[in-house]
């Protein structure tokens, strides 16, 4: 059967119940109908043109620079992961400053990890975790005046921003101490944007949920295999959706918004092919090749029906957004423009998927503010598959930094080529340690990865453990057994350890890990 790839308008059911639609463009088969388009992959895992040309329009990039930093945010992306768990509890956060990778970290022994790593150190007060904990007080205050917009951790400022409307400075500042956060660890941001989901109506290429007997449009995502992500938004779990040709299509297998996330995800029949490709609206299939988060300071790009594409910079992640429909948490916020009708549609830093449009500001014509759903999430939720476009090589920047910020080169062997490395001893049977170095370290969604090398005769086991919302660590993979220890877990955003446990036997062990 031939199939062609479609873009479709998306929308959601309005608390009136009437059908509002807004924009997730990604592309499933359909029959042809005559039309066409073209991928737009540059050679060898080159980005695509037309994102190259949006670059130039939005940042005044030419083609190489926009390469460069593009090249710079993949690598800074994996370097910041690493760098988040080999300085554990010890890590400021990252972020881009123009071209260079600035890691904050609150030990001065913490810095030649940073610099080994091609990154330069900036002394902090307060962790990250330390930070995040502060955002959190403010996520399950009873309420937030009327006037504060939303809040984010800043790593460059070290403190929790607040964002406030005009002449509301005093009252957000109160707002925020009374919840815990002392002074100097809080900001005030004054901004004039109203944040709303993009909802508008658009006529193109629909899928439609059927919900109370009536019907709301919304728009394809990224592709994962056996359907395909979109923002929480589109529909509750349960809901059957047909395609734009009104054939069924899949059903809403899992749907937040608004709370902790604007994320969900359909279950396609075979009647639909997810491909690896974004709609530029333009005639173009802009490739997918991967998902490297990255870092704030990086340039992105995001589509949508109504506006086409559009590029700037990532500006904060973690931000609680208040919407007129409920508050959302770990939001990523940018300077990119959107309008109605782009809502729900995906976010590109290169060839590596971000995340999906949740809402924002402002407009094209004068500029604004958006937000993202940052894909990994839902990817580590669902335990999904992001359908990629294994063709074209990845860049060697996802391997290795810009040229000159090259660190070491790494070891070979199973355990000792994971990038963080930490050692310990066990003296007696049941005793137990906690990595790295007796504490945890925080990490976004993605896969974690480790090796136990236990000591011959010994019996070591391995256990990852995940801090939950009352303060406790609950663990969430494990490996036991006979021999050295191998796990991979893959998980949602949060404060992570490592615990080595001595079930029969003494001496010591190494122990190897990531998050990628």
């Amino acid at each position: 059967m031939q199939r062609r790839p479609i873009a479709v308008a998306a929308a959601v059911l309005a608390a009136t119940g009437a059908a509002v639609a807004f924009t997730l463009p990604s592309l499933a088969g359909t029959e042809s109908d005559g039309s066409s388009s073209t991928v737009a992959a540059g050679k060898g895992g080159d980005i695509a043109p037309q994102l190259l040309s949006a670059m130039k329009r939005d940042l005044g990039l030419d083609g190489d620079q926009a390469r460069a930093r593009l090249a710079k945010a993949e690598w800074a992306g994996g370097v910041s992961a690493t760098l988040a768990a080999q300085t554990g509890e010890d890590f400021g956060g990252a972020w881009l400053d123009g071209t260079t990778l600035k890691v904050a970290v609150t030990d001065p022994g913490a810095a030649d990890e940073v610099k080994a790593a091609g990154a330069v150190p900036v002394l902090v007060k307060r962790s990250e975790a330390q930070l995040d904990a502060a955002k959190t007080k403010l996520d399950e205050a009873n309420s937030s005046p009327d006037d504060v917009t939303g809040w984010y951790v800043d790593p460059a400022t070290n403190k929790v921003v607040v964002v406030a409307q005009p002449g509301a400075k005093s009252d957000a500042l109160r707002w925020a101490q009374n919840n815990g956060l002392s002074g100097n660890a809080v900001t005030v941001k004054i901004s004039d944007a109203q944040p709303k989901p993009l909802f508008d109506v658009r006529g193109a290429d629909p899928y439609f949920i059927n919900v109370g007997g009536g019907q709301a449009r919304c728009s394809i995502g990224f592709s994962v295999e056996g359907g395909f992500v979109t923002a929480g938004h589109c529909g509750a779990e349960g809901a059957q959706t047909t395609g734009f040709n009104n054939e069924a299509q899949g059903t809403v297998e899992f749907s937040v918004f608004p709370g902790e996330a604007d994320m969900g995800f359909v279950a396609v029949n075979g009647d639909w092919t997810p491909r690896a490709v974004v709609n530029d609206f333009r005639g173009n299939e802009l490739p997918v090749a991967g998902n490297t988060e990255a870092p704030v300071g990086a340039a992105v790009c995001r589509s949508g029906s109504s506006t086409g594409t559009f590029c700037g910079t990532i500006l904060a992640k973690n931000q609680t957004v208040r919407y007129p429909e409920g508050a959302v948490t770990g939001l990523t916020r940018t300077d990119v423009c959107a309008e109605g009708g782009d809502s729900g549609g995906p976010w590109l830093s290169g060839d590596q998927a971000q995340g999906m449009t949740s809402g924002g500001s402002g407009d094209c014509t004068v500029g604004g503010e958006t937000f993202f759903q940052p894909l990994n999430e839902v990817l580590a939720a669902q335990d999904l598959t992001l359908v990629t476009n294994g063709e074209a090589p990845a860049p060697p920047a996802a391997t290795e930094p810009p040229a000159e910020n090259e660190p070491p080169a790494g070891e070979t062997s199973a355990c000792a080529g994971l990038p963080v490395q930490r050692e310990g001893s066990l003296a007696r049977a049941g005793a137990a340690q906690s990595q790295p170095n007796g504490g945890a370290y925080r990490a976004r969604a993605g896969t974690h990865t480790a090796c136990l090398d236990a000591p011959e005769g010994a019996d070591f086991d391995l256990a990852l453990q995940r801090l939950n919302s009352r303060g406790q660590f609950r663990t969430v993979a494990q490996a036991t057994g006979d021999g050295d220890k191998t796990l991979s877990f893959t998980g949602r955003t949060g404060t992570y350890r490592y615990v080595v446990v001595a079930s029969a036997g003494t001496g010591a062990y190494s122990l190897g890990f990531n998050v990628s």
